[in-house]
C-alpha cells in the first residue's frame, strides 16, 4: 500500500468491518458448545462406533498445535507468507475439530472421567482451564485474522501476543484432556 491508501496494484484498499460477523461465530459457537454440554446424546444412534469422533479431536487439535508452531516459527523468521498459509491451515484443522467435537457431543452423552486422586486433580485443572480459554480463544482468533486482513499490523501484533499462546495451549491441553480421559470411553 501506497501513501495514498491505494494498494500496490493500484485499488484502494477499504478496510471492512469485521466485529458484528465475529460476535455473531463467538456467539453461536460457544453457545451450541454449551448447550451441547447439557445433552443426553441421541439414544440408541448406532451407524457408527462414535468413540472414534473423540480421536479424531485429538488428531485436528494435534494438527492445529504443530501448524500455530510452524506460523510461529515463519513469523519471527519475518516471513508472512508461510506464517499466513500455517494460520489458515490452523483454522481448518480448527473447524474440522469443531464439527467432529460438536458431532461427538450431539450424539454421545457426556463421559465422566473415572480417576481418583492426584491425577484427577490434574486432569480437571487441565479440563476447566481448556474450556475457559477455548471459549476466549474463538473471538481472539478471528479478531486476530481480522486485524491481519485489515492491515491493520500494529493492532495485530497487540492482539497475537495474547492469542497465540492462548491457542497453543488450548490445542495442547485438547489432546492431553483425550489422553486423560480415553480410557473411558
Amino acid at each position: 500500500m501506497n501513501q495514498s491508501g491505494e494498494s500496490i496494484v493500484g485499488r484502494p484498499f477499504k478496510k471492512r468491518n469485521y466485529r458484528p460477523a465475529i460476535i455473531i461465530l463467538s456467539v453461536v459457537l460457544i453457545g451450541i458448545i454449551g448447550w451441547l454440554s447439557g445433552k443426553q446424546g441421541v439414544e440408541d444412534f448406532d451407524a457408527f462406533d462414535v468413540t472414534i469422533l473423540p480421536l479424531m479431536n485429538a488428531i485436528f487439535n494435534s494438527f492445529t498445535f504443530l501448524f500455530l508452531v510452524g506460523a510461529l516459527i515463519a513469523i519471527k523468521k519475518r516471513n508472512v507468507d508461510v506464517h499466513r498459509k500455517f494460520i489458515y491451515a490452523a483454522f481448518c484443522t480448527t473447524a474440522l475439530f469443531l464439527v467432529t467435537y460438536v458431532a461427538f457431543h450431539y450424539l454421545s452423552p457426556s463421559t465422566p472421567y473415572g480417576g481418583s486422586g492426584v491425577l484427577a486433580g490434574i486432569y480437571y485443572f487441565v479440563l476447566i482451564t481448556h474450556i475457559l480459554l477455548a471459549a476466549a480463544i474463538v473471538p481472539l482468533a478471528l479478531t486476530s485474522v481480522a486485524r491481519a486482513w485489515n492491515r491493520e499490523h500494529e493492532r495485530h501484533r497487540k492482539i497475537v501476543r495474547w492469542t497465540m499462546p492462548i491457542w497453543l495451549y488450548v490445542s495442547f491441553t485438547g489432546v492431553l484432556v483425550y489422553i486423560l480421559i480415553s480410557p473411558y470411553y
